[in-house]
Order: structure tokens, then C-alpha cells, then sequence
């Protein structure tokens, strides 16, 4: 009876790397998702920003990391970590393009190419955390 209501009750836990892999296929399909958007507007004079880019790849790829935290126990110090994770990438993201590339280009295209790079990173980190929450061992069984 026990092995029953144990087996049916909890969700099976998402590993940090399917939730990486999720997420950056999302992020491409939300790229692909603007890449479309730019085509139908552009014969009418209008260009996404890339913040608006950024948007909706975001958009796509925020659910594996939603769904990760969903299955498991909330933990509001993972969605913490993962959050300044996500902003310490973005910042060393948009520096790093910001020193590779010349001054001419954008600079919204540092904080572009920081933030998609950064997405996964946090998913990861969120992922890992709340993997660590969840994990058993020899003394923890209530």
C-alpha cells in the first residue's frame, strides 16, 4: 500500500541538463519566432529592436525552467541564485561583445547576445538548485 501512494504523488525530478537542453532549444524556436517576425515587417519599413528580439526568444524559453520549478519543492533561494546568475551573465556577456566587437556596432547587441546567452546559464543554475533540494540520502528519510 505504501509503495502505491508513494509511487503516484511525486513528479519525476528534472535534471539540470535536460532542463539546459530544453531551454535552448526553446530559445532558438523563440529566435526563429522573431527571425519570422523581422521578415513579414521588414518590407514595411520596421525592425525589431533587440530588446524586443530578446523578448521573444525569452518568451519561448522561459517553460522548462517554469516547468523544473512547478515539479519540484519551491524554493525561493534557487529562483534567487538563478536570477543573479542570469544578471552576472548578462553583465559579462554584454562586456565581453562590448570589448570584442568595434564601436560602431549597437550596443544593445552586448546586452542581446549576454541575455541569450544567459538564459540557459540561469535555467541551469535554477535546475541545480532545486536538484540539490531534492536529493536523498542516507539520513534523510523523515
Amino acid at each position: 500500500m505504501a509503495d502505491d501512494e508513494d509511487s503516484g504523488n511525486h513528479p519525476a525530478p528534472h535534471r539540470p541538463w535536460d532542463v539546459v537542453v530544453s531551454t535552448v532549444g526553446m530559445e532558438l524556436l523563440g529566435l526563429a519566432f522573431a527571425g519570422v517576425v523581422t521578415l513579414v515587417t521588414w518590407p514595411f519599413g520596421w525592425l525589431p529592436d533587440p530588446g524586443l528580439v530578446f523578448m521573444m526568444a525569452a518568451m519561448f524559453a522561459v517553460w522548462p525552467a517554469a516547468e523544473a520549478y512547478r515539479a519540484g519543492p519551491r524554493r525561493r533561494s534557487a529562483v534567487v541564485v538563478a536570477l543573479l546568475a542570469l544578471v552576472t551573465t548578462t553583465l559579462l556577456g554584454a562586456a565581453a561583445v562590448n570589448w570584442a566587437f568595434p564601436p560602431p556596432v549597437d550596443a544593445d547587441v552586448g546586452i542581446l547576445v549576454g541575455s541569450l546567452v544567459a538564459v540557459p546559464v540561469g535555467a541551469a543554475v535554477l535546475a541545480w538548485s532545486l536538484d540539490r533540494g531534492t536529493a536523498t540520502g542516507p539520513g534523510s528519510e523523515a
